[in-house]
């Protein structure tokens, strides 16, 4: 499986802060906003990445990421001339995905919960075993700013809609998805929203009238934070500092889930950080020592 980072758009809600930087480049407590979404995929286990983000910010993701190698993985790039849809990541994505499934994350969500890791590789394995999507769901007091989906009795999805007006729940579909390569195929055949966009809720509604859809539930405990708005960047960047403080490890620490993935030895991500400064550096330290003992 392959995964796609979609990190594009202006950011008006969040202006004068993206006036002259990319949302997904501001930070939320001690690392940048797209360290949150890499994170997932490479939780997931994937080492094949694709970010997408528009022609005047591209340049500093390359900047900030490189090509993935200092982490184990590879990161590809990919410029959107206008933000026309979620939808429209696999089709800018087509040649990057090839025959591959691929997971797509939105590069303004975090996630944070026990047991995430497992979650994720649930769904990859569903995925590639038996060929349906995977999204996750959410309990919101807002949910018309969402997807909504809504249920049967027995608990499997029964409708899907955009942004409604008069919500019949209150669980949102975030910002993660995972999708057969048939998804792409699904991507190029969509015609525009009235929002004249190519809707990712428009993908999720073709796959559930085929039977071929799948929402995981988030549970109570678990954190979601879609960082749209400027309180939204405070609660996000609050959030990271009591945990890590309260725990004392760190929340999507991409060297640290390198190292446990295996994809770097302990012995390469010292050198890497040797000479680098700062509290986030000495965390790394510490952890490389640890393992090291």
């Amino acid at each position: 499986m392959k995964g796609i980072i979609l990190a594009g758009g202006s950011g008006t809600r969040l202006h004068p802060l993206t006036l002259v930087v990319s949302k997904q480049l501001l930070p939320i407590y001690d690392k940048p906003m797209v360290y949150y979404p890499l994170s997932v995929l490479m939780q997931a286990g994937i080492k094949e990445v694709l970010l997408i983000s528009t022609p005047s910010d591209i340049h500093n993701f390359e900047r900030l990421l490189g090509d993935g190698s200092k982490f184990g993985i590879r990161i590809e790039y990919k410029v959107q001339p206008s933000p026309d849809g979620l939808a429209q990541a696999f089709i800018l994505g087509a040649d990057f995905i090839g025959d591959d499934s691929v997971a797509l994350v939105l590069g303004d969500n975090i996630f944070h919960g026990a047991g995430f890791s497992d979650l994720l590789e649930r769904a990859v394995q569903k995925v590639e075993k038996d060929h349906v999507a995977v999204v996750f769901g959410n309990y919101v007091k807002d949910p018309e700013r969402y997807g909504v989906a809504t249920f049967n009795k027995q608990g499997n999805v029964r409708s899907i809609e955009e942004k409604p007006e008069n919500p019949n729940s209150n669980y949102a579909v975030v910002g993660l998805y995972f999708y057969p390569n048939s998804v792409i195929k699904i991507a190029k055949g969509l015609q525009p929203s009235k929002r004249g966009e190519l809707e990712i809720t428009a993908v999720n509604q073709y796959y559930l009238k085929e039977e071929c859809l799948d929402m995981q539930i988030l549970s109570r405990g678990f954190a979601w934070l879609d960082t749209g708005t400027h309180e939204a960047l405070t609660e996000a960047t609050e959030f990271v500092k009591a945990v890590e403080k309260r725990t004392g490890l760190k929340i999507s620490c991409l060297e640290e889930i390198a190292l446990m993935q295996k994809w770097i030895s302990p012995e390469e991500l010292q050198l890497q950080v040797k000479d680098l400064k700062g509290d986030y550096y000495d965390y790394i330290k510490q952890v490389v020592l640890r393992i090291k003992k």
